[in-house]
């Protein structure tokens, strides 16, 4: 018996495996998920990322080294360096080189920035819920719990396992 995924996704077999179930199951979540997020991060005028570096300097409540800023990122990106630019460029972030290591570069949230966030709270956990609705905190903390397994297994290699040859 075909299952719902496989239904939205009009496949004519089941999936081959459970595991393949599984990771197709979490990109489709994620892009569902990802895309109600840029819904609501567009009505901002933001990207998720650059959400993503307001919230990271908010929770550190100090100026960040920009490489750090691009480790604490939720999704990886090459492109810290344009992506700070344009929140400087909104007037969300300041940026300093560091006097020790002209190399470093050091950033900052505004006034401006901190009022955006706290703006956009509410409007992001209410968003949260509603993605999670259909499961109990139990659920939510059993699967937090259970993708916490799976990156780490992921992250044991950062290349795919497997070749194209």
């Amino acid at each position: 018996m075909a299952g719902k995924l496989e239904d939205q996704l009009k496949k004519k077999r089941g999936f081959a495996s459970a595991q393949q179930a599984v990771v197709v199951g979490m990109l489709r979540t994620n892009d569902m998920f990802q895309y109600r997020f840029g819904q609501l991060f567009r009505s901002f005028e933001l990207t998720q990322p650059q959400y993503n570096v307001l919230t990271i300097l908010r929770g550190e409540g100090k100026p960040l080294p920009i490489l750090e800023i691009r480790e604490r990122l939720v999704a990886r990106t090459a492109a810290i360096t344009g992506l700070v630019d344009k929140l400087v460029r909104g007037g969300l972030v300041d940026r300093e080189q560091c006097s020790d290591d002209r190399r470093v570069w050091y950033v900052s949230l505004t006034e401006a920035g901190q009022e955006l966030v706290a703006r956009m709270d509410d409007s992001v956990m209410k968003l949260h819920k509603d993605l999670c609705r259909g499961l109990s905190t139990t659920e939510c903390k059993q699967l937090a719990e259970l993708m916490e397994r799976a990156r780490e297994g992921a992250a044991s290699e950062d290349k795919p396992s497997v070749r194209v040859q």
